[in-house]
């Protein structure tokens, strides 16, 4: 079985696994406000139902998403990804980012059922509003949760991606040790090798 979370693809071009820890922070993967703009996949409706389809929800979610719900989820998404930087870096929240998460959290969410074989199904007809307020509503467990002291930013210095720390012993720092993990072990061990460089930066 997989583990949760998305496959990502690194500027060099190798795929890795990053689980950010929960399905509200999988949408943060999405663009995101000022210059994570530059990062946005969200241009079409069938890009968020290519989204959804990628992400920790179950199989089987058949969406329609029309192209405002497009534009709110964007608009949402932003304030979510603001909201956790602030919390990963010990900032107060802003009260508009709070209230837009707040509003899409009131809305109907998906509606989950079992299938007659038992297996989890959603019930049909499924919009864009649905699937953005079980978001939400994952963001305001999140935030209210166990793990909200463990929102953080991976720790390497040209990756901003953002995650909740879920394992046990709370230590993660990378977004995952395979990417900027290893890198930054790489960078270590060739920095012991080379050894101090003297005086004429050799």
């Amino acid at each position: 079985m997989e583990s949760p979370g998305l496959t990502l693809v690194s500027y060099g071009g190798t795929s890795y696994r990053f689980d950010p820890g929960a399905l509200c922070l999988e949408l943060l993967t999405t663009g995101g406000p000022g210059e994570f703009a530059r990062y946005e996949v969200l241009h079409e409706p069938s890009d968020l139902a290519h989204w959804a389809d990628r992400s920790r929800l179950s199989p089987g979610l058949e969406l329609s998403v029309d192209q405002g719900e497009l534009e709110h989820t964007r608009t949402v998404r932003d304030a979510l990804f603001l909201l956790t930087a602030d919390r990963a870096h010990g900032r107060p929240p802003s009260p508009r980012d709070l209230a837009l998460v707040n509003a899409a959290a009131a809305e109907p969410p998906l509606v989950a059922r079992i299938a007659s074989d038992g297996t989890h199904a959603w019930a049909p007809g499924a919009t864009g509003t649905q699937l953005l307020s079980t978001v939400a509503r994952d963001a305001v467990d999140l935030f209210t949760g166990p793990h909200a002291d463990r929102i953080r930013e991976c720790a390497s210095d040209n990756c901003s991606l953002l995650f909740a720390d879920t394992s046990r012993p709370g230590r993660r720092r990378w977004c995952a040790m395979e990417h900027c993990g290893n890198l930054h072990k790489a960078r270590t061990h060739r920095a012991r090798r080379a050894g101090p460089a003297g005086p004429s930066g050799v």
